[in-house]
């Protein structure tokens, strides 16, 4: 009896045994397989691949930063990522060549011509997130140092007349240090009469500012008119040309229907609403044989450039 109560205690705890081996086997089976599961995750490539290329409708703004010392440090101009490259340059339609040095700043492009001392034409555009910018005014004009050749210079305009005018007014490059200092280079900027600079010309570019609040940009080409075949006048020892008009293109090219419209003002006293020097932009070009806009698609560009109606465009009191 003796005997046979050892071979029961005994075979009580062979079996506990098996059960506990059999419990400890399946605990580092599922740890091990918890393992791989986790080397086999973190062997996977879950980034996404984004699309490759332009795409159309979207665009990259410039970034003005803010660092530690409140400076302001403007990125890069970056590339507008829409199927238009290039809109705020236009071409030279007309068998006459000018002088020409392309310049391309961080807040517009200059055609300069050197043998005029000033700008054929300077294009940008204007963002409404660039609006919001808190660059002061400086009034530090100098010559461009890109400029190949002669330059104007301060001494030029004192006492003769006639006001440093910008192309692309400081007002549009609050936005950055460097494109409200590039916009006092003397590549931007052509002799003017008083009374236009601080009247029509003036009150035009805040118009432009309020549309480019509503559409959200538009594309700007500006610049003096001048005739080559006429005795042009000068001023100031380096012979800055003082031309005879202005004109102004304006593009609201990213809204649903596309529109655009132009000015043209002499360069005189002037004190009528700047809505009645409003052209359709195929006048302007007759005037400066250049063909602005020529990236649109060329339905859009005829559309826009033959006509214009004053109603489509909101007006601000003068």
């Amino acid at each position: 009896m003796g005997k046979r109560k050892k071979r029961k205690r005994s075979s009580k705890g062979g079996f506990r045994a098996l059960v506990w081996v059999f419990l400890f086997a399946a605990f580092v089976s599922f740890v091990l397989y918890g393992v791989w599961q986790v080397l086999q995750y973190k062997g996977v490539d879950t980034a996404i691949e984004m699309p490759q290329g332009e795409v159309p409708g979207t665009k990259e703004y410039r970034v003005a930063e803010k660092v530690s010392d409140s400076r302001s440090v403007t990125a890069p101009k970056q590339r507008v990522r829409h199927p238009y490259k290039n809109l705020e340059v236009p071409r030279n339609a007309s068998a006459q060549k000018r002088k020409e040095q392309l310049i391309e700043h961080i807040g517009y492009t200059v055609s300069y011509n050197a043998d005029w001392r000033i700008p054929n034409w300077v294009g940008y555009e204007l963002l409404r997130s660039e609006l919001e910018g808190g660059v002061k005014r400086n009034d530090n004009f100098m010559p461009d140092p890109q400029v190949k050749g002669k330059s104007a210079e301060s001494s030029d305009y004192r006492r003769s007349g006639f006001d440093r005018g910008h192309m692309a007014p400081a007002g549009d490059m609050t936005w950055g240090k460097q494109a409200m200092q590039e916009s006092f280079y003397f590549s931007n900027i052509c002799p003017q009469n008083p009374n236009l600079n601080g009247g029509a010309w003036r009150l035009l570019e805040e118009q432009i500012r309020l549309w480019a609040q509503k559409d959200s940009a538009v594309v700007v080409v500006c610049g003096p008119i001048v005739n080559p075949s006429r005795k042009m006048k000068k001023i100031g020892k380096n012979g800055v040309v003082v031309p005879s008009s202005f004109f102004k293109v304006v593009l609201v090219p990213y809204s649903d229907h596309p529109k655009g419209i132009g000015f043209i003002f002499k360069n005189s006293d002037t004190s009528k609403p700047i809505r009645e020097f409003a052209v359709s932009i195929d006048s302007v070009e007759s005037v400066t044989g250049l063909d602005f806009f020529a990236p649109l698609p060329d339905e859009v560009e005829s559309r826009v450039e033959a006509s214009f109606s004053l109603d489509d465009w909101s007006w601000r009191r003068q």
